[in-house]
């Protein structure tokens, strides 16, 4: 799978090289350190942030990332599990809530791979 965008995503590799890690703690959930980035890839040194203000566009993919999560949430507690209207609204909530970091990471690589493409050369 390396070598596409999905994997670049996902691992949140570069989405040049797909070796050096773009976030300085892997962990989303530290909370103080969820946007902390590299500046450079530490593999391929490629710039990740192309200019000022370059993740703003983020925040459109991230609506968009977090409307996904609340419908797969609507789904399960509505439809499989058989919640009322109220409990699937909690339901909902509590998920956007939790998955948050994880929302904003993921909504910041898929912005992040609109902008570059994978280079077999700079992987080696």
């Amino acid at each position: 799978m390396k070598g596409t965008k999905l994997y670049s995503i996902l691992t949140s590799t570069c989405p040049v090289c797909h070796t050096g890690k773009m976030y300085k703690n892997p962990n989303p959930y530290v909370l103080s350190e969820t946007l902390k980035m590299h500046e450079h890839c530490p593999h391929c040194q490629t710039k990740f942030k192309i200019e000022p203000s370059f993740f703003y566009g983020a925040m459109y993919v991230s609506y968009g990332v977090g409307v996904a999560f609340a419908v797969a949430a609507f789904i399960i507690a509505f439809f499989m599990l058989g919640m009322n209207r109220l409990n699937t609204f909690f339901v909902i909530m509590g998920t956007l809530i939790v998955l948050l970091p994880v929302i904003v990471r993921l909504s910041r690589n898929i912005w992040i791979n609109f902008f570059f493409k994978y280079d077999p050369q700079k992987a080696k």
